[in-house]
């Protein structure tokens, strides 16, 4: 699609519908990511979610990825050079990802025909909680517009994780108390 014919507030709605239509984290970031990659017309999206111990990012949800490119290996912070940049609430753009040094795995990159790159953080908090990738097959930059698009994208996706979480934490400490107030009731 043209960048002249993209409706990113259209797409920001439509993510936005997505987040508040599902408490399930895993099929919200797949919709999220399809939408990211079909509104601004890329090779593939995804969406890495840091782990607990803040050393891996672990793969949340993707589109146009292979299963080869997803099992490469995993991605490790202290390793992978723009995620580190990316962990510390900056926007990361490559413009070869098959030749830049702060990817860590650029030959897997070359065999996916993956070129440029533009990742931003996921923030929660004001903490780093993942990143959001957009991935080309050619060289591209990305204008001031896509990547505030990706900014507000990656936010809502924080937000949405965020609910989830708290929705489990609430959905626990309720089932436990229905326990404890049965066991009560029993005596």
């Amino acid at each position: 699609m043209p960048k002249q014919q993209r409706d990113y507030f259209a797409a920001l709605y439509e993510v936005a519908r997505l987040i508040n239509a599902s408490l399930t984290p895993s099929r919200v970031l797949e919709q999220i990511v399809g939408c990211v990659a079909r509104t601004m017309d890329l090779k593939a999206c995804s969406l890495r979610i840091l782990d607990a111990r803040r050393k891996r990012l672990l793969m949340g949800a993707q589109t146009g990825l292979s299963a080869g490119y997803i099992r490469k290996g995993p991605v490790l912070v202290k390793e992978s050079g723009l995620d580190k940049k990316a962990l510390k609430g900056q926007t990361i753009y490559l413009a070869n990802a098959q030749s830049d040094p702060g990817w860590q795995y650029p030959e897997k990159a070359k065999a996916e025909g993956i070129v440029s790159v533009l990742v931003v953080p996921l923030m929660a908090d004001k903490k780093a909680i993942g990143v959001l990738r957009a991935y080309t097959a050619k060289t591209r930059t990305f204008d001031e517009q896509e990547i505030r698009f990706m900014d507000a994208v990656a936010n809502l996706s924080a937000i949405a994780l965020e609910n989830a979480r708290l929705h489990q934490a609430l959905r626990r400490d309720y089932d436990l108390l229905v326990a404890h107030e049965y066991r009560i009731d029993d005596n």
